[in-house]
């Protein structure tokens, strides 16, 4: 059972800002989109901005603006899932890689708590395990890849136009780094080569193509970014198990 009491999205205050509620009977998730200070091992520190942190019930919120005007999403719920439960970290600030992404499904879930539907608690749940499913990874990780920023923009990249003509010099020459160490630390920190990554992509873009279009197959190959249809009925065929005519069939 996931249950929003109240929710924030782009929420403004004054500099001079200040939430102190010494005990809370729900949960608190927030993510900032400036600096702030936060109440924490019995002192107030100051944290940087697109930091989240999520409060359990029983547990002292206080927060503060930074000495400047201050800007959060916020939610106040209620659960027993064990992806709230068990979150790995409560009451504690951490850094969030992908902001945007997260500060979008802030959003998703403000708009869904809007509006009364059949199916209501049921997308607002599944918007809220994937929120916090993200941000478990964030504290994870706690100590990314100085470059993670690069690397998630490169990857949004490939994942977005993987028709686009990639290959690992050009990838690295974007990140200012040699090849190698961009094959070591993309690797690292998404579990898959960026090559594999672009196959991977271009093969989910073919898959798309085939049952959606009435394209040829030498019309979806230069659509995906292969200049050689033998070369893209071969890689297809190596992911899929069987040719890009046959997976048109059977789809």
């Amino acid at each position: 059972m996931n249950k929003i009491r109240f929710a924030g999205y782009d929420a403004q205050h004054s500099d001079d800002f200040v939430y102190d509620f010494p005990l809370m009977d729900s949960y608190v998730l927030l993510l900032t989109d400036t600096p702030a200070r936060f109440w924490v091992d019995n002192e107030l520190k100051e944290y940087p901005a697109h930091s989240a942190i999520l409060y359990a019930p029983g547990q002292k919120v206080y927060y503060t603006a930074a000495d400047a005007p201050y800007k959060d999403d916020w939610i106040h719920f209620e659960s027993d899932e064990s992806f709230v439960t068990a979150f790995p970290i409560k009451g504690v600030p951490f850094p969030v890689t992908d902001y945007e992404y997260c500060h979008n499904l802030f959003q998703l879930l403000t708009w869904e708590d809007s509006f009364s539907r059949t199916d209501n608690e049921q997308v607002i749940s599944s918007l809220l395990q994937v929120l916090l499913l993200r941000l478990s990874e964030d504290y994870t990780i706690r100590q990314p890849e100085p470059r993670h920023n690069n690397l998630l923009l490169l990857r949004k990249s490939i994942l977005n136009t993987p028709q686009l003509d990639w290959n690992v010099h050009k990838m690295a020459e974007q990140l200012h780094i040699s090849t190698g160490h961009l094959q070591l630390i993309y690797k690292k920190t998404f579990g898959i080569s960026c090559m594999d990554d672009v196959i991977n992509s271009r093969i989910r873009l073919a898959k798309e193509r085939l049952i959606f279009t009435h394209q040829t197959i030498q019309e979806i190959a230069d659509t995906c970014g292969y200049r050689n249809v033998e070369h893209f009925c071969r890689q297809f065929k190596k992911c899929t198990g069987c040719t890009p005519g046959q997976y048109r069939k059977r789809s």
